[in-house]
């Protein structure tokens, strides 16, 4: 194995490398004046038990800062790339439990895990266009955990004034400190039947699409920003 593949398995750059993450993004969110959404819904639906939340890739760097404090445990799902391992330790020091899932899963395993969390009382936390695209899309996972556990669906998103962009496949959101931010959560006004045939399966997804676009638009809005990825 080369010297570069060893750095990017190694626990200690993986720390190191999230500590400085954290530092980043924690002062980001610090020095930023931040308006939340939708926090009452979801303690609403807390009060019943854990939820699903449902982001875009492109707005997944501050998400760990934004869940509430109240609102228990958060399970997050990240593949095993170097990146994505970087992001769970990041998650892990706001004091989330971030879950490693390999690719080579298959969707029954990732279910039973997700069921597990569940279970013990954690929400679950997923990009709805991760790991790898298509951007803005809806894939298979959030439908399949939604339909399966019929656990409420919310949308989270975030904006800031100041950010700039990745050169990526998803266009990453990258804050920057001072301005305002945004935040919404935004309650999933669709379902998932148990029993769906491929119409409602379609149906189900381009109804969370919709709602995950609408919310992420209106974070934007809300700081007089026109829509972006």
């Amino acid at each position: 194995m080369s010297l570069g593949k060893r750095l990017a398995k190694s626990r200690a750059v993986t720390r190191g490398m999230g500590g400085l993450a954290h530092g980043w993004l924690a002062r980001v969110q610090r020095r930023t004046e931040w308006e939340t959404r939708g926090e009452e819904d979801l303690r609403a639906a807390l009060a019943e038990g854990p939820i699903l939340l449902v982001l875009r890739h492109s707005r997944l760097m501050l998400g760990p800062f934004h869940w509430p404090a109240w609102a228990g445990d958060l399970s997050t799902l990240h593949d095993t790339s170097p990146i994505a391992r970087i992001a769970g330790d990041t998650h892990r020091r706001r004091g989330l439990t971030p879950v490693a899932m390999s690719r080579r899963l298959s969707n029954l395993a990732m279910s039973r895990m997700v069921m597990e969390r569940l279970r013990a009382g954690a929400s679950i936390g997923i990009t709805a266009d991760g790991p790898l695209g298509p951007a803005g899309e809806v894939n298979d996972p959030p439908l399949d955990w939604a339909r399966i556990s019929g656990r409420p669906v919310f949308f989270y998103a975030f904006s800031t004034e100041r950010q700039s962009r990745a050169q990526s496949w998803d266009r990453l959101l990258l804050p920057r400190p001072g301005g305002r931010g945004a935040v919404v959560f935004r309650a999933w006004e669709g379902a998932m039947p148990r029993k769906a045939d491929a119409a409602a399966r379609e149906a189900a997804r381009a109804s969370m699409k919709a709602g995950l676009d609408a919310a992420t638009a209106e974070a934007d809005a809300m700081l007089g920003l026109p829509p972006g990825p």
